[in-house]
């Protein structure tokens, strides 16, 4: 694999939690975060992950979730005892249910240059079915046959799944469904069928047995998926060296095909949940092919504003674009991350001559 770089275009966040409209009336905007990207015409644009609540009264948390009414997924508030104990301020648990303090959509953002955007005040996709009723996140998009593949993370009380929604203009969206059961999340749809098949890869949550890694699935209509298999996994356990990848690993946006091979970002988190990303090659014609890995990380949380945030200690990534030919940045291939679940920063990937 080339020796590759990831630098920092802009030192300060691209996006801020501040620039973006709660869509709830009586919410608060806690975190703009994990865009998904894609180029659209002559826009970049972005489908961020916007996670909001109601305000908490003294000693209560107020969280928002979609309840079964009627038959009807309908938005309610539900109002719990606080922890009086520190608690992991995403979840928490409460007489023995798990809730999310959040609920997250995605915003869609557009841009002309790739940094300026103008966000929509209201949501582009918002929880809708009871398999969503924690909210959806972390969205990834593939442009694949013609239209604009959206995967992304449905959250409900049974855990994570992962949901399908497709475009072919950003205005009308048909919302396929799940298409992978929980716990399960990270899809990233490759941009090509390979041997005639649709290829993803997707992130199983495992419990007492085995670490959270990189799994590779295919498929005959882009919805049924089968023939599950692991593809590589944390590596701390053999090599300190790698304890920054050594609690989990997932992947990252869609993977890009160079003349190497098929390229993934992906991200990894250390036992103290430090957040960083590095990359992996996969065979052209049989991703199943682990070809190279990242020995180091090539972005760590070291601004003050990927270390500290809602959740800090953070740099991840589920979007990246490469201009095309003709394009004054032609063959620039941009990273655009979530730093902190606080904002969104934006790095370049560049390659470098071997100093070996």
């Amino acid at each position: 694999m080339k020796n590759y770089q990831l630098r920092r275009l802009v030192n300060q966040p691209i996006l801020k939690t501040n620039d973006v409209k709660p869509a709830i009336d009586g919410f608060t905007v806690l975190g703009a975060f994990n865009p998904a990207a894609c180029l659209f015409g002559d826009e970049v644009i972005l489908l961020i992950r916007v996670a909001e609540a109601p305000t908490p009264t003294l000693g209560q948390l107020a969280i928002p979730l979609l309840v079964d009414q009627e038959g009807v997924p309908t938005l309610t508030i539900q109002y719990l005892p606080e922890p009086t104990q520190p608690y992991d301020p995403r979840v928490v648990t409460i007489e023995g249910n798990t809730y999310l303090t959040s609920m997250s959509h995605l915003r869609l953002a557009r841009s002309r240059d790739g940094i300026h955007f103008t966000i929509d005040d209201k949501p582009f996709l918002f929880p809708a079915r009871m398999d969503e009723s924690f909210g959806i996140e972390d969205a990834r998009i593939t442009f694949l046959e013609g239209k604009y593949w959206i995967t992304y993370t449905a959250v409900s009380e049974h855990g994570p799944g992962v949901g399908l929604a497709v475009t072919t203009d950003f205005v009308n969206v048909e919302r396929v469904g799940m298409i992978l059961p929980p716990p399960n999340k990270d899809v990233a749809l490759f941009p090509k069928k390979i041997n005639g098949k649709y290829w993803l890869l997707h992130r199983p949550m495992v419990s007492d047995i085995g670490k959270p890694s990189v799994w590779l699935a295919e498929s005959e209509d882009g919805i049924h998926w089968g023939k599950h298999r692991f593809l590589f996994g944390g590596r701390a356990l053999t090599d300190d060296r790698y304890a920054w990848e050594g609690a989990k690993i997932g992947a990252g946006p869609e993977p890009m095909l160079t003349d190497e091979g098929w390229l993934v970002c992906y991200h990894g988190a250390s036992a103290t949940h430090a957040y960083a990303l590095a990359l992996a090659l996969l065979d052209k014609n049989d991703p199943s092919v682990v070809l190279d890995r990242s020995t180091l990380p090539l972005l760590t949380p070291e601004l003050l504003w990927e270390r500290e945030g809602f959740f800090p200690n953070v740099v991840f990534s589920n979007g990246w674009i490469q201009w095309p030919e003709g394009h004054p940045k032609a063959g620039q291939i941009w990273v655009y991350y979530g730093a902190a679940d606080s904002g969104v920063g934006l790095a370049e990937l560049v390659t470098v001559p071997d100093a070996r």
